[in-house]
């Protein structure tokens, strides 16, 4: 369903209308996964356990809570801590919103996708 790889020299107005019926069906589930997308919530803790971390599917930091022991902590060891807890929790998140869209999109791998983003963007640049 998603597995088009264009040759940009070579596009035709079939690639241009599946791409576009693509798209129509990606922003169809994000209309309706919303509910879903929003009940996502990452939770990474640090290393030493001393650093926790809840964050939103967009990125956006919820909650950072310290252990008994983090007040004990340097205080560039507790930026460290609370850095890691922040990084998986947002990785946890991630992880969770591809779960839902692979489940909600047969074919479709968003890991990939950013990856070809990415590799097109680049070659633009």
């Amino acid at each position: 369903m998603f597995d088009h790889r264009y040759d940009p020299a070579d596009i035709k107005e079939r690639d241009l209308d599946e791409a576009g019926r693509a798209g129509e069906r990606m922003m169809a589930w994000l209309e309706s996964a919303q509910e879903e997308l929003d009940r996502i919530v990452g939770v990474g803790r640090s290393r030493s356990g001393q650093a926790e971390a809840r964050v939103d599917a967009n990125g956006r930091v919820l909650k950072v809570a310290y252990g008994p022991r983090a007040t004990r902590l340097p205080s560039h060891e507790l930026a460290e801590e609370t850095l890691a807890a922040v990084r998986e929790a947002g990785a946890d998140a991630q992880r969770q919103t591809h779960d839902l869209m692979r489940e909600a999109l047969p074919g479709y791998d968003p890991a990939e996708a950013e990856a070809r983003l990415e590799a097109m963007l680049g070659d633009w640049g």
